[in-house]
């Protein structure tokens, strides 16, 4: 192929392997030569050779394995695939559930797996933490873990998405307001209660304790159940995510309160299910693929020894019937 081409092997391999330093002229001719012959690349060849493997792994810590069935992570996913088919890496699935899948994952860390991770939902005391900051490999947290600073993150603003969807609340003349939070081991978590208690605060408004669940539809649900035995005098909820808020609704209805005019309800995501809602949910959007792919995309800059600066990505209300 490099004869057909009529240049070096080694620049043969560099226009191959997408390496700098090769004029547009041979990496045309290279390019011309590899349609003429037909040539597929050998990827355990070119792995010898560039010692990469060509894959990046997408490494999530959960508890559920249908985790990245959840609307949210399947919008992430697409994002990073997209960004990665651009630099022509595969991408790979982890899902740190059990004690055995973290050791596949510290293994992965351990023995250079794949050329890069991304790491998503870390809680506090995440045993994936400290593996993380012991490897060699270039490492990406999607959300900023508790109680750490990586060097490279791609994040949203949490906090002030809560408080621009309490603070709309606020405006409509809601004065009860309660908080259904996400995992309060997350940074999410903790970041959406705070940018809640923060705009009740500057109105002069006492917030609630927080209201725990999980993320999903049924500890919304529930959450929102023993939010109305505690105080059934609640006129507003801003829910951690959409899924919480869905389950919320679903409460409020089973329990006779109607949804804006007894309670004001809104979410954070801006997922499907916020405009299948009933009535359709007032949410915060953050840009869930743009989160996918700026994670992956930083991750090639460091896989391509580059050093890019961590990322946090706007919110903005989006205001439908609920609120």
């Amino acid at each position: 192929m490099a004869e057909r081409a009529g240049v070096s092997r080694s620049v043969a391999s560099r226009a191959l392997n997408n390496a700098p330093h090769v004029s547009r002229a041979k990496r045309e001719a290279v390019e011309r030569a590899v349609r003429q012959l037909g040539y597929v690349p050998n990827p355990t060849a070119r792995a010898l050779a560039t010692q990469q493997t060509g894959a990046a792994a997408l490494v999530v810590s959960g508890e559920n394995p249908s985790i990245f069935a959840d609307p949210f992570f399947a919008q992430v996913i697409v994002g990073a695939t997209t960004a990665l088919e651009d630099a022509d890496l595969h991408l790979m699935l982890c899902l740190a559930a059990s004690d055995r899948g973290r050791k596949r994952v510290a293994e992965l860390l351990r023995s250079r797996g794949a050329d890069g991770v991304m790491l998503m939902a870390l809680r506090e005391d995440d045993p994936l933490l400290p593996l993380a900051e012991e490897t060699r490999m270039p490492v990406v947290f999607g959300g900023r873990p508790v109680g750490a600073a990586p060097r490279w993150y791609v994040d949203v603003d949490n906090a002030g998405g809560a408080r621009e969807a309490t603070e709309h609340l606020v405006a409509r003349g809601r004065t009860r307001v309660a908080a259904l939070c996400g995992r309060l081991d997350t940074e999410a978590g903790r970041a959406r209660y705070r940018g809640y208690r923060d705009a009740l605060l500057a109105a002069g408004l006492d917030p609630f304790p927080p209201q725990e669940g999980d993320f999903t539809e049924p500890s919304g649900a529930a959450a929102m159940a023993a939010l109305l035995a505690n105080h059934p005098d609640v006129d507003g909820v801003f829910a951690a995510n959409d899924n919480m808020a869905a389950g919320a609704l679903r409460t409020l209805r089973k329990a006779g309160r109607l949804v804006p005019d007894d309670v004001a309800v809104v979410g954070f995501d801006d997922l499907a299910v916020a405009q299948i809602a009933d009535p359709p949910l007032t949410t915060v959007h953050q840009p869930i693929q743009a989160l996918g792919r700026e994670m992956a995309r930083m991750l090639v800059s460091l896989v391509n020894g580059q050093d890019p600066t961590p990322l946090i990505l706007p919110t903005r209300l989006v205001v439908r019937s609920s609120a």
